[in-house]
């Protein structure tokens, strides 16, 4: 008698499934270890990815790339905000298109060097006492309106984004508009990573934006740091 030739698929899928589980276990527990072994940010953020690894292994989910996306690898995270500011959209421009003014009140930015009209360098603050690095092109550039970059290749962080600076209703100054996406190492872990650590990538620039409006309107940033508290 003839045998059938539609037997040896539906044998070849479990171990399909099998070996990816497998392949998750193994390549969770890797990065576990290698993550643990290099003490920094990207260091802990690869350990907790090959932990959701692992789990996802153990519980067998089909495929790797689910794995991936239930612990947030390669998904970038975006933020936008937007203040009114006392001043002219001239004013605010002039000010933030001078990169290297940005960390007077952009507090998880340690410094930025202008290169030239185009390039500059960036080194914010990271959780765990760290630090990243990485250059940046701007994009677009319409004066006193709008301006937007975009990290090059090799950065420790991918991130473009823009600011828009719009005359505001009434004549009531400035609309400044924030957009920033950013795909830290770990995607999306990295931002549950950061809140841990009071870093909230959401609220981190509402911070900003509202220390950038006190700068422009008042001439210093109001802070609290040192003053005692209560009533003499």
């Amino acid at each position: 008698m003839t045998s059938t030739s539609g037997d040896k698929p539906s044998t070849n899928q479990p171990e399909a499934s099998e070996v990816e589980r497998w392949a998750s276990l193994i390549g969770g527990g890797a990065m576990v270890l290698m993550g643990l072994r290099q003490g920094s940010l990207r260091g802990a953020l690869t350990a907790l990815a090959g932990g959701g690894l692992v789990y996802q292994g153990a519980t067998k989910q089909s495929t790797i790339q689910k794995a991936q996306e239930a612990i947030g690898i390669n998904q970038p995270i975006k933020v936008e905000k937007t203040v009114t500011i006392n001043k002219s959209a001239e004013e605010l421009y002039r000010f933030w298109h001078n990169f290297e003014n940005l960390p007077t009140f952009m507090k998880h930015l340690k410094s930025v060097k202008v290169y030239n009209e185009k390039r500059s360098h960036w080194i914010a603050n990271a959780p765990l006492g760290n630090s990243v690095e990485w250059d940046a092109d701007i994009l677009e550039d319409r004066e006193n309106e709008f301006i937007s970059w975009a990290s090059v290749e090799g950065a420790d962080v991918d991130n473009s984004g823009f600011v828009r600076f719009k005359k505001a209703p009434g004549d009531r100054g400035t609309e400044v508009k924030v957009v920033l996406e950013y795909n830290p190492p770990g995607g999306a872990l990295a931002a549950t990573v950061a809140k841990l650590f009071g870093e909230e990538p959401e609220q981190q620039i509402g911070d900003e934006l509202r220390r950038f409006k006190m700068l422009m309107e008042a001439g210093e940033i109001a802070t609290t740091e040192g003053q005692p508290s209560g009533r003499s």
